[in-house]
């Protein structure tokens, strides 16, 4: 089987949103190469451990399987990032939380400030990682409940020369009663119910990465509450959250004294981050 014969195979095989482009990936996976050799060398043929690695990697992928877990790694921020099912998938729409907690960490170096930045429920580490990289000087901590995940996001931190300060527990709990100029989370937004959670590549991604109570929100009303402990005077919280849940987050802030409460759109022109300073 040549290249050519291999990706009109899997454009054939695949009923997903995106055939063609996940044929691409999974093949280079497999022969070990980057797309740009697909198109380079079309009649190259596939070894025979090639092309069963390849056929294994289609029928999983028709059954849903995310691309992300067929390879083991997601490019965010323009970095790779290890992504197991102990871990959500980074998304192109949280860099834009990683693109406000930027501008509130220049805020503090203009005053000469090296940020102590807090990363609550690091999953992979993508968020933390990316500010760590952009923003080196900054002192980098990160917190989540799960051992595996924070595994992965130290493999992560390895991998790209970071410095963070991982450490597992729950939100506000293992960093005691230390203080941060910036905190920034991807928390769990989803209603319990939703029927979305059946669907697409979440049903591969870990429940409580995902979901918060009956209205999504559980989680986040926690954190908000409690990061007042753990916020300087003019500190920043920045919290990512579903499309229909900016309104609530907004009064959220309000009542628990936030101020300049705002809500940023991601690239499909949905609310996406809420931000407040305390």
């Amino acid at each position: 089987m040549t290249i050519t014969e291999a990706l009109n195979l899997g454009r054939s095989t695949l009923t997903s949103e995106s055939p063609l482009l996940d044929t691409e990936i999974l093949l280079a996976y497999a022969l070990g190469k980057d797309r740009t050799y697909l198109f380079t060398w079309p009649e190259h043929e596939l070894s025979p451990q090639q092309a069963e690695h390849f056929s294994e990697l289609l029928k999983k992928r028709q059954v849903g399987v995310p691309i992300a877990h067929l390879t083991g790694s997601k490019e965010f921020w323009g970095l790779d990032f290890k992504v197991t099912s102990d871990t959500l998938i980074p998304r192109p729409d949280t860099e834009i939380l990683v693109e406000q907690a930027l501008l509130k960490i220049e805020c503090f170096k203009q005053d000469h400030i090296n940020a102590r930045v807090l990363d609550l429920g690091t999953g992979s580490g993508a968020i933390i990682c990316s500010l760590k990289h952009e923003a080196p000087y900054i002192n980098a901590y990160a917190v989540d409940l799960q051992p595996a995940a924070l595994e992965v996001a130290k493999q992560n931190a390895e991998q790209h020369g970071l410095s963070i300060d991982f450490r597992v527990g729950s939100w506000f709990e293992p960093i005691a009663n230390a203080r941060f100029e910036v905190i920034v989370s991807n928390p769990p937004y989803i209603v319990e119910d939703d029927p979305h959670l059946s669907l697409g590549d979440v049903r591969f991604e870990p429940l409580t990465a995902l979901t918060s109570g009956h209205d999504g929100l559980e989680d986040i009303r926690s954190l908000i509450s409690e990061s007042r402990s753990h916020l300087i005077e003019g500190g920043w919280l920045l919290i990512e959250h579903g499309f229909d849940q900016a309104e609530a987050l907004q009064q959220l802030f309000t009542d628990n004294g936030f101020q300049q409460v705002e809500t940023i759109y991601d690239y499909g022109h949905n609310p996406r981050v809420t931000l407040g300073q305390l």
